[in-house]
């Protein structure tokens, strides 16, 4: 099966496509696309939905690799709304 793993940044994006078998999870993804050490990832998606290491996942996936937030949304509209 395929599945595409995407990481972003401010301004950048970075996105790659995996072959894996079938009963493949998000770990053996990760693995496979060598990003299973990257210490900024937070957390994992798969088309949005929150899933975890060991989550299956399908033909076609798009597994979403999150990052902690920098700013906390309220407070950024708070910024907003006193310019």
């Amino acid at each position: 099966m395929r599945v595409e793993l995407l990481r972003a940044w401010p301004h950048r994006h970075e996105a790659v496509q995996v072959e894996l078998p079938d009963g493949a999870c998000v770990a053996d993804a990760l693995r496979a696309a060598g990003w299973e050490a990257d210490a900024e990832i937070s957390g994992y998606a798969v088309f949005g939905v929150i899933s975890q290491a060991d989550s299956p996942l399908a033909d076609g996936d798009r597994l979403e690799l999150l990052r902690p937030l920098t700013l906390d949304p309220k407070e950024a509209r708070r910024k907003r709304a006193r310019k």
